[in-house]
């Protein structure tokens, strides 16, 4: 499929992880590609990875940190500068954080994860969403997570950063659905990333590929979910096939969200 052929997207935490799955599925649909990461080493890794899955892909590198709104409103403008519109846009770059009990959890731990998982989410689409009003079309994917819409033990600042990522997509779809635009969220589980190994790192330790043979037997699929499961998904929302599906949050989680 050419879904993505002339099309601009802009993806940020581009570096590693979904952000990567989704921008090699992209790539692969004929995507224009603006790769946005705070580590460069990871941006080079990425675009080396598009060229052997779309040697005519077409890319920009910006190095960026997404809790820094001047940074954000840098990408956005040399996206336009560069290419003239915005498509689309996945605000998927994001932390995990420390695990803790809430009443252990550090202050300035709290405040650095909702700085990167939920204000660089809002200046992302603060400055997009600018950008595709005056198109009057384009379409947003914001990740949130299963803790964006249910609780999760130890790890108060990303489910309060995350459940946020929900609430403003939603406020968006209502805000922006009158000029062509959709928003929309997914939600994943564990998903096999280097942040999630680094969870997982958090808990077991040097045993920590045990701690996740543990951990997923708690999942009705009892495995991890698949990087590029996630970009799939990604392609699709951010498609033109799903410009009607607009404030949705979309679990990706084999069934853990509904499991009691």
């Amino acid at each position: 499929m050419n879904r993505f052929e002339e099309k601009v997207v802009i993806v940020t935490g581009a570096g590693s992880g979904l952000g990567q799955a989704a921008a090699l599925q992209l790539a692969k649909e004929g995507a224009k590609l603006v790769l946005v990461d705070i580590n460069q080493a990871g941006l080079d890794d990425t675009k080396k990875k598009v060229q052997e899955v779309a040697s005519n892909a077409e890319t920009l590198l910006v190095t960026a940190n997404v809790a820094t709104e001047s940074e954000v409103e840098n990408f956005v403008n040399q996206t336009v500068e560069r290419f003239g519109k915005i498509d689309a846009f996945l605000n998927n770059a994001g932390v995990e954080g420390k695990q803790d009990l809430t009443e252990d959890y550090g202050v300035d731990e709290f405040q650095k994860v909702v700085s990167i998982n939920l204000n660089g989410v809002f200046y992302g689409m603060k400055y997009v969403l600018k950008v595709m009003k005056e198109q009057g079309y384009g379409s947003i994917v914001n990740t949130a997570s299963v803790g964006g819409i249910r609780g999760v033990g130890n790890q108060s600042g990303y489910a309060a950063s995350k459940h946020g990522v929900v609430g403003l997509t939603r406020n968006s779809a209502v805000e922006y659905g009158e000029y062509g635009i959709s928003v929309k969220a997914i939600a994943p589980g564990a998903i096999m990333t280097p942040m999630v190994e680094g969870s997982l790192r958090q808990i077991g330790g040097d045993n920590w590929e045990e701690a996740g043979k543990q951990f997923v037997q708690g999942n009705p699929m009892k495995r991890f979910g698949k990087p590029e499961e996630i970009g799939y998904l990604v392609a699709f929302l951010l498609s033109t096939q799903a410009d009607f599906i607009n404030g949705a949050v979309i679990p990706i989680d084999g069934g853990q969200s509904y499991k009691y």
